[in-house]
């Protein structure tokens, strides 16, 4: 049996380093690039466990889930943690980060989320990394769900390492991500003595067998379907302009958000500020007697195919996540969410629900 999956010519180590190539210039970097054969939360653990230990003094920046995942594991290597946490459904500001190194002048690593999908905010990285940069500290930045949804700019903002996926905003696959690392991230690797070595976490052992080794002979098979997945979505990025891809998620947030409130039925953006709301999600509170869960439950019935998804935890009672990223960053898409929540809404009885009012602010 031929099947185009099956079969193919092995991947070339010239082909794996044109594809972080190409990755370092979506970042606006001329830091090493690493593109990990695993999901996201490889490279943003290998990062953290590579460049903090028991010497580490951490800003930790909580405006969601994630930034309460990299606190963790950063007290798990050692690190004094200084957590900075805000209400998720605000963003943290520079002035905050500027009041903690203040507090803690003797910070040296900050790990930040640019955008966290799962609550809806965004965070001001160009503001927040001209404090950082002044006081010498290391950034780590999350910028999984922004890539290709809003900017990203490495070099600009000074981020020594940066931790990308392809499964939101850039439209790619979940099974491959990267990072970039600056030479002074490098540096705090090769100088600390819990860096992971001979593990799948290493970052080291890319550098040593990979980028030192003139990237001429791949330290082992990479994960070929999702690297030309991967190929594929950059080029489809380069081709569309990532400008365009960009502002296609912008509109479809200002659309969705618009909508919300013109839907009624209780429902509202969860993150107040529409500056502070994340371009590749939108959240939405509800209220009443209703809960989100139960929403998005009814909402599937109407049009299984939206995405549409309640918050986790205890937001399972109070948020709904709208996912407009990707190829689901398109106006029709954001009017199918808002139908089939007016739709759940009214079969549930709650309140005054304008479905013709939501539907005219998207197509308007």
């Amino acid at each position: 049996m031929n099947h185009p999956l099956l079969d193919l010519a092995p991947l070339t180590a010239a082909r794996f380093a044109s594809v972080e190539d190409r990755v370092a210039r979506l970042l606006g970097t001329r830091n090493d690039v690493v593109i990990m054969q695993g999901e996201a939360l490889l490279p943003l653990e290998g990062a953290i466990r590579g460049c903090a230990g028991p010497g580490t003094t951490a800003l930790n920046v909580i405006t969601g889930p994630y930034g309460q995942t990299f606190g963790d594991w950063l007290r798990d290597c050692g690190a004094t943690v200084v957590d900075l946490a805000v209400p998720f459904h605000t963003a943290v500001s520079a002035e905050q980060v500027r009041a903690a190194f203040a507090e803690h002048p003797e910070i040296d690593f900050v790990s930040l989320v640019h955008a966290e999908a799962a609550t809806g905010n965004t965070n001001p990285v160009a503001e927040i990394s001209e404090v950082v940069r002044e006081r010498g500290a290391l950034l780590y930045l999350d910028a999984v769900a922004s890539v290709a949804a809003e900017p990203v700019r490495v070099d600009a903002w000074g981020v020594d390492l940066c931790v990308i996926g392809g499964q939101k905003a850039m439209g790619g696959p979940a099974g491959v991500s990267a990072v970039s690392v600056s030479e002074r991230a490098w540096a705090r690797m090769t100088a600390n003595p819990r860096a992971p070595r001979r593990s799948y976490l290493s970052l080291l052992d890319w550098k040593e067998r990979w980028i030192d080794a003139g990237r001429r002979a791949l330290p082992h098979a990479p994960a070929q379907l999702e690297m030309l997945a991967l190929e594929a979505c950059l080029e489809r990025i380069e081709a569309r302009g990532l400008d365009e891809v960009m502002a296609a998620h912008a509109s479809a947030a200002a659309a969705t958000r618009a909508g919300v409130q013109a839907l009624g039925g209780g429902l509202e953006p969860y993150v107040y500020e529409a500056r502070e709301a994340a371009p590749v999600a939108t959240t939405v509170r509800v209220k009443g007697a209703v809960s989100a869960s139960d929403l998005v439950a009814r909402a599937l019935a109407v049009d299984p195919g939206v995405p549409l998804v309640a918050g986790g935890g205890a937001a399972a009672r109070e948020m709904v996540r709208v996912n407009h990223y990707g190829a689901d960053a398109h106006g029709q898409i954001v009017r199918r969410c808002l139908v089939a929540l007016g739709a759940a809404l009214e079969g549930a009885g709650v309140g005054e629900v304008d479905v013709a009012g939501a539907v005219r602010v998207v197509e308007g």
